[in-house]
């Protein structure tokens, strides 16, 4: 599967990594398992690594169901959720800039995009300076 997660309970942080061609399918099942995880909370922050995308499926209904799927879970929580999306390609800064957009009028939802890992890292309070070393040290 092209898309994984891990929660990193104690950093209230959410590591999202896409790899291949993104098929909305697989990230349904994706978010799908992780609301439903044991260590899922409101409010955890996300970090969605989009550096290894290959290919997006480009079906804008199911895409727009997807983030209904995540709203739902995201804003009936009252809790704020920051999203900070890695995208240091052409492809996929389209593919952030396109999800953004759906997440305009939430106000609960804060989306950013970020083409440097440091930048990334910092902006959601992590003192690490690129995904290796965060991984490593949160393990």
């Amino acid at each position: 599967m092209p898309v994984t997660f891990k929660i990193f309970r104690e950093r209230g942080l959410v590591f999202v990594k896409y790899e291949g061609f993104a098929h909305l399918d697989e990230s349904f099942q994706a978010f799908g398992a992780y609301a439903a995880h044991p260590d899922f909370r409101p409010g955890q922050k996300q970090l969605v690594d989009l550096s290894g995308v290959t290919g997006v499926e480009k079906d804008y209904v199911k895409l727009f169901a997807l983030q209904a799927r995540k709203a739902d879970v995201f804003l009936g929580s009252g809790a704020q959720t920051l999203l900070v999306y890695y995208a240091p390609t052409k492809l996929s800064a389209g593919l952030a800039e396109s999800v953004l957009k759906s997440w305009e009028p939430s106000g609960a939802v804060i989306p950013l995009v970020q083409s440097d890992q440091a930048e990334a890292l910092q902006i959601l309070g992590q003192p690490e300076r690129s995904f290796d070393e965060f991984l490593e040290a949160a393990r």
